[in-house]
C-alpha cells in the first residue's frame, strides 16, 4: 500500500524533507489589509513580511486555506497513493483542521485519515516527518497511525514572546494589558498543552527568559528530536541551542524560523524549542 502524508504550512518542515518524502504541504494564508498571501515563503518572503510588520506597523491576520485549494492538493496526493494521512496543527488554534476534515469528507473519506496534532510548528513537523519516513519505508497503515498517535502524546513546545504588542494587535490581549506589559518589560513564557497555548511564566529580562526555557527543557528531557524555533530572531534560537547542547539528541539540531502564519500571531523576537520527548 502506498501512503502519502499531507500537512499544513505551520509544520515548518525543511524543504529537503518535503521533497525527499513527497510530503504535501497546504499553505495557510496571511493577510495585510485587503492583501492575502499564501504562507509558502514565496508569495510573501519572510524578510518582506517582517519588514512590513515592524516598519509599517501593519496588523497581520491569518486564515485557513480555502476548501477548494485543500481539495485540489489532497486529490493530487490521492492520485499517487492508496491512502492519505493528513496531520494538522491544533484545532484549538485554527480552522485548518476542520477544513481538511471537510475536504476528506468531500473527496474520499475511506481513503483519507485526518489527525489533529494538538500542537504546531516543528512539534507538528517532527510528527509529520516521522510519519512520512515510515510511509517511505513501507510501514503498514496501522503502524503509521499508531506512530502518529504516540508522537502526538510526546510532542512539546516551550517558548517566549519578546513583546505583547503583536498579540494585542491580533486581539488576544487587551490594549491595557499590552501597554502595562510593555512598560514593565514583561515577557511571557508559554507552552502548548492539549492543543492550547498556555502562559506558564512572566519574566522581565532576556537572560531570565533563557534561564527559564533551559529549566523547562531540563524538566522534560531527554528528547528523541529537538528543533530550536524563532520568529525573525535566529541568534536567540542559536544561543538557546548552545546553552542546551548536552540535551541535543545525537548532537543533531535544527534552527527553524516559524512560518509567517505564526509570526503574524506573536510578532518577531520569539524563540524556544519544539521537541519529541523520549519514551519513559
Amino acid at each position: 500500500m502506498t501512503i502519502r502524508i499531507v500537512t499544513d504550512s505551520t509544520s515548518d518542515l525543511l524543504p529537503e524533507w518535503i521533497e525527499q518524502y513527497k510530503i504535501t504541504v497546504i499553505p495557510a494564508f496571511v493577510q495585510f489589509g485587503n492583501e492575502s498571501f499564501a504562507d509558502d515563503g514565496i508569495a510573501l518572503p519572510r524578510e518582506e513580511f517582517y519588514r512590513r510588520l515592524i516598519e509599517q506597523d501593519e496588523t497581520a491576520t491569518t486564515s485557513a486555506m480555502p476548501i477548494g485549494l485543500c481539495e485540489e492538493m489532497m486529490q493530487k496526493a490521492l492520485q499517487e497513493a492508496d491512502h492519505v494521512i493528513a496531520i494538522t496543527l491544533s484545532s484549538e488554534l485554527s480552522g485548518i483542521h476542520n477544513v481538511m476534515k471537510l475536504a476528506a469528507q468531500n473527496l474520499a473519506l475511506d481513503r483519507i485519515t485526518v489527525y489533529d496534532s494538538r500542537t504546531l510548528t516543528m512539534a507538528l513537523g517532527w510528527i509529520v516527518l516521522a510519519a512520512a519516513q515510515a510511509a517511505d519505508a513501507g510501514e503498514s497503515l496501522d503502524n503509521i497511525k499508531a506512530l502518529i498517535e504516540d508522537l502526538i502524546e510526546r510532542a512539546v513546545i516551550y517558548a517566549g514572546f519578546d513583546t505583547l504588542e503583536y498579540v494585542r494587535r491580533g486581539g488576544r490581549v487587551s490594549a491595557l494589558a499590552a501597554t502595562v506589559g510593555g512598560l514593565l518589560q514583561i515577557k511571557p513564557l508559554f507552552q502548548v498543552v492539549n492543543g492550547r497555548v498556555e502562559i506558564i511564566g512572566r519574566v522581565r529580562t532576556m537572560s531570565r527568559m533563557y534561564s527559564e526555557l533551559e529549566k523547562y527543557a531540563q524538566d522534560v528531557a531527554p528528547f528523541d528530536q529537538i528543533a530550536y524555533i524563532h520568529t525573525h530572531a535566529p541568534e536567540r534560537a542559536e544561543k538557546l541551542r548552545d546553552n542546551l547542547a548536552s540535551l541535543n539528541p545525537h548532537g543533531k539540531t535544527h534552527i527553524v524560523e516559524a512560518t509567517t502564519a505564526i509570526g503574524a500571531q506573536i510578532g518577531p523576537g520569539a524563540f524556544g524549542f519544539a521537541a519529541i520527548r523520549s519514551k519513559r
